[in-house]
This record gives C-alpha cells, sequence and structure tokens, in this order.
C-alpha cells in the first residue's frame, strides 16, 4: 500500500431496494480497511439511474450501517468538504467531463434510438455495440461534422460513448488479485452519459473518486469486467497519477458454492440475505433481515467479516475493535466464500453468550412486549441467566421461558400418564404441603427436600422428577427444575402442581 496516500475510501450503493449481506461485507471491509490505516470512511449514494430510485431506500441502506455499527466520516446526512454525496446533485458536473473526453477524441456522440438499437439486437444475438461495428450506426464517428452539428443543435437525443482502442491492452495490480490484464478489442463502447444527461455508473465512479480524493477502491469482484473502462477514464481525463488502488473482493455464493448467492436463494432455503427487513414499496413485500431474524449486529459483523477473510489463526469471534486492528488486504482470499447459515447461526448463538444481561435486556423486553407480557426487570434478568446459553435468536427466549410468564395451557402427558397413580397423587400432595411450609426458597433447599422425599417414598427418581418439570412448565424441557422453581416463586409452584395433578389423574 502507498504510504504517502491519506486513506479515503467509500461505500457507494444504489438507493434500489434492501441492502444484500455481500452489500454489507463490501462496505465492512472499506470501513475495516479505513479504521486500520487512520483514514476515512465514506458514504456516497450513486442514484444516478432514477429509473430504479426507491423512495426510503437510502434512509434504510443508513439505517443499515448504523445497526452495523458503521458510522461513516462523510456522508448526505454528515457532509465533509468533499460533497455533495449523492451523485444525482453533482449532475452539472458530469457532462463537463463527458465533452471533454469527446474533444480529446477519447469518446463519441452516439444518436441511435432505443429502437434502432433493439433492431440491432434482434439482427445479432450477441450485439455489442464497439469497435467492430460503430462506422455503421449512428454516432459522430460515422456521421459527418456537419450532420454531428446539425444533430446536436437541433436538440438530437444522444448519448455519449467511450471509445474503446481496438487492440490495446490494460493492465493494474488488484490488491487481491495480483496482476489483472485486459484486451480492449473485447470490450464494448460503454455509454458515458445517458440521453437524460445523466451519468452511467462507468463515468459517475471515475469522477465522484477523483473529486472525492478516494485512495482505495473495495468492490465485487462483478465490477472487474468494468475496470478497463474505468481505468482509461482515469487516463484519459489527466489523473492516471491520482488513481485509487483497486481491490475486487470474491463473490458470496450460494450454499452449495453454484453461483453468487441470491435473495432468492434465501427465500427458497429459508434463511435472510438482506441486514434488515425491507418492504417493497411497490408490491407491498416483505423480506424479512438478518435483524429482525433476531441477530445481534456484532454476529453479524463477525461472521461477514469471515466471509472471505481471516487473520490467519483459527480465532473466530472477533469485537469490532479486534476486526480493525487485525484486519489486512492480503488475507481477503480471491476464491469465493460459501454462505453457511448455521453457521451464522452459531455465530449469533456464541454472541448472545458473551453479550451482558443489561444489552440483552431491551430486546428480550420487545419480545415479551410482542406477546402482550410486561415484566420486572430483575425477574427477566435472572431468567435470562438460566436460558442465555439455549438461544440461537434473541426471539427464542420466548420458547425457552415464557411458562416463567404464563402458567402453560396444555401439559405433555402423553408419556407419563399411563404409568401414574395414587401413590404419586399422593406423593405430589405431599410436597405441596412441605413446600408450603418452607420460608427458605433457593435450588439449593428444595432439591435435597424433594429429593429426600422421594428415597421415603421408594419410588424412582424419574417418574417423579419429569412430571414435576411438566407441572411447572407444560413439557420436557427448560433449565434445572429447581432453579425454575426458586423462580416461579412458592406461591405460583403450588398454584401449578394443584392446576396440574388433574391432567396426569384424568
Amino acid at each position: 500500500m502507498s504510504s504517502q496516500k491519506q486513506v479515503r475510501v467509500r461505500f457507494a450503493p444504489s438507493p434500489t431496494g434492501g441492502l444484500h449481506l455481500g452489500g454489507v461485507r463490501t462496505a465492512l471491509f472499506n470501513y475495516l480497511f479505513a479504521k486500520h490505516h487512520g483514514g476515512e470512511f465514506i458514504l456516497r449514494i450513486e442514484d444516478t439511474d432514477q429509473t430504479r430510485f426507491v423512495p426510503g431506500a437510502e434512509e434504510y441502506i443508513m439505517e443499515c450501517l448504523a445497526w452495523c455499527g458503521l458510522n461513516p466520516d462523510e456522508s448526505p446526512v454528515k457532509e465533509g468538504k468533499f460533497g455533495p454525496y449523492r451523485q444525482s446533485e453533482r449532475k452539472p458536473s458530469y457532462r463537463q467531463y463527458a465533452e471533454q473526453l469527446v474533444a480529446a477524441g477519447k469518446a463519441y456522440y452516439a444518436f441511435d434510438t432505443p429502437e434502432e438499437l433493439d433492431q440491432q439486437r434482434q439482427l445479432q444475438p450477441n450485439f455489442r455495440y464497439s469497435h467492430e461495428n460503430r462506422l455503421d450506426l449512428r454516432n459522430s464517428l460515422s456521421l459527418s461534422d456537419g450532420e454531428t452539428a446539425k444533430l446536436l443543435a437541433d436538440g438530437a437525443p444522444h448519448t455519449i460513448r467511450i471509445k474503446m482502442p481496438e487492440d490495446e491492452h490494460v493492465s493494474f495490480e488488484d490488491m487481491i488479485r495480483g496482476r489483472v490484464t485486459f484486451e480492449t478489442k473485447l470490450v464494448d463502447d460503454k455509454v458515458l452519459l445517458k440521453a437524460d444527461g445523466m451519468p452511467t455508473y462507468h463515468l459517475a465512479v471515475v469522477v465522484d473518486d477523483h473529486a472525492m480524493e478516494i485512495s482505495h477502491v473495495f468492490r465485487g469482484e462483478e465490477w472487474l469486467p468494468s475496470a478497463p473502462v474505468h481505468i482509461l477514464l482515469w487516463e484519459y481525463l489527466g489523473w492516471k497519477d491520482e488513481m485509487p488502488e483497486w481491490a475486487h473482493l470474491p463473490l458470496i455464493l450460494k450454499p452449495d458454492g453454484n453461483g453468487k448467492l441470491s435473495k432468492r436463494d434465501g427465500d427458497r432455503l429459508g434463511f435472510p440475505v438482506y441486514a434488515m427487513n425491507w418492504t417493497d414499496p411497490k408490491t407491498g413485500d416483505l423480506t424479512v433481515g438478518f435483524r429482525e431474524r433476531g441477530f445481534l449486529p456484532e454476529a453479524f459483523v463477525n461472521m461477514l467479516a469471515l466471509l472471505g477473510w481471516n487473520d490467519g489463526t483459527d480465532q473466530e469471534l472477533f469485537h469490532m475493535e479486534e476486526l480493525i486492528e487485525k484486519f489486512s488486504v492480503d488475507r481477503i482470499s480471491k476464491a469465493g466464500a460459501k454462505f453457511d447459515f448455521e453457521k451464522a447461526k452459531w455465530y449469533n448463538q456464541e454472541w448472545i453468550k458473551q453479550t451482558s444481561n443489561a444489552d440483552l435486556l431491551p430486546q428480550v423486553n420487545a419480545v415479551l412486549k410482542e406477546h402482550g407480557v410486561e415484566s420486572d426487570d430483575n425477574f427477566t434478568n435472572s431468567i435470562l441467566d438460566l436460558v442465555k446459553e439455549r438461544l440461537i435468536y434473541i426471539e427464542d427466549f420466548w420458547e425457552q421461558a415464557s411458562f416463567f410468564y404464563l402458567k402453560p395451557a396444555q401439559y405433555d402427558v402423553d408419556a407419563v400418564k399411563p404409568k401414574w397413580n395414587a401413590d404419586k397423587t399422593a406423593f405430589f400432595q405431599d410436597v405441596a404441603k412441605t413446600f408450603a411450609e418452607q420460608d427458605t426458597w433457593t435450588a439449593e433447599s428444595l432439591e435435597p427436600l424433594f429429593k429426600d422425599k422421594i428415597a421415603a417414598s421408594g419410588m424412582k427418581m424419574g417418574e417423579l422428577m419429569m412430571p414435576f418439570r411438566i407441572m411447572l412448565v407444560g413439557g420436557k424441557f427448560g433449565p434445572d427444575v429447581f432453579k425454575i422453581t426458586e423462580l416461579l416463586g412458592k406461591e405460583a409452584v403450588l398454584d401449578r402442581i394443584q392446576a396440574a395433578l388433574p391432567q396426569f389423574e384424568g
């Protein structure tokens, strides 16, 4: 990495819908690199394609980044001296540079209508606008200067296309892949400025990265085929010495490794691929995100960081500070990283275990509220101590602990009922009577009491422990039964024994 440059990186999403975890990982790697080198992380909104612009998407992107703790140093809502931070607000500058390229003979006006281009595509299934056919199409290279001037004076709709060299090689050093070389004859003449005066990504990204003094570009490997166009634009605009260093990130692959992970894969396989819930404003369709599925942001970020990067050790759990400290580009893999949802859940479970109850309580209380339960924080805190290790998602708290708040509505007695008898009923009535007399209500005092009663009865431990659990929670699950007994309190335990006995006898 060049030592002279002030590190300035950018995440530049389009506000067109939900934020895919691949997009968040690109933002994360940009952020980690910037912070590792004491640099700046910039959010730029690439909204030049007005046909795909979706209201609310920009705010959604910012909320996703905030949830992940990836707070930009500069953005549309935190402007620095390199603004504006929305491409649509930079529109006047793009035409100037496109015209500069035309004047230098590096680009040209193309007057072909969409209908004419469609006709070409029908005639040539693999049609591309390039050095092979540009002189047969309607543009300033095939028309006379007079014809071109008249069309422009008459306000004829036109685009501006880059004039790709016919037989050159464009090479650059990718920070992940090493030396990469392209033959220009295989690259078509990309549109730089559209008929509506808006730039395409190709022109805008170069102009903006130059204007914002971006030092390093991290982006997905799907942009590799566009790299020769961008590198030539840096050269043609006279900025070659200021060109950023490049890093094309590996794809996040489907779980089977065959192709790029898409939202459809998530729908098909039952896991989220967006960072947060996204509701399509046109259709009203909701796509569930990692946040709403019950992931902690720390787990989500940790999981993403290790999709295509590692620090060279077996360590898997990293706080953000550790990721910043250890992040290095030479540890990013060239190969695609398979997405493994089971592994993602493991990260979440591990992070829930590590997170303090105080930090989990607001989310747990939100889960309780969804189920119509208001609870004392001290009570919930004690329950969290018991069930925390069993939670994969925060919302699992209800499944694991609802019986602490609500008396069982039904009892899983099918396996116990056939062996039930009057002795067992008498045993629990006796236990209830003894419990009622206890002044010390702790697991440590109640467990030996209960087990002594079993020993005196001559019955087996398993015959009575399981029914006791079912009486308290409704089923054969939950943490230590005497911890449950302690937390429920004397009154609730006695009430539950009396309420459940008829279910075993019936």
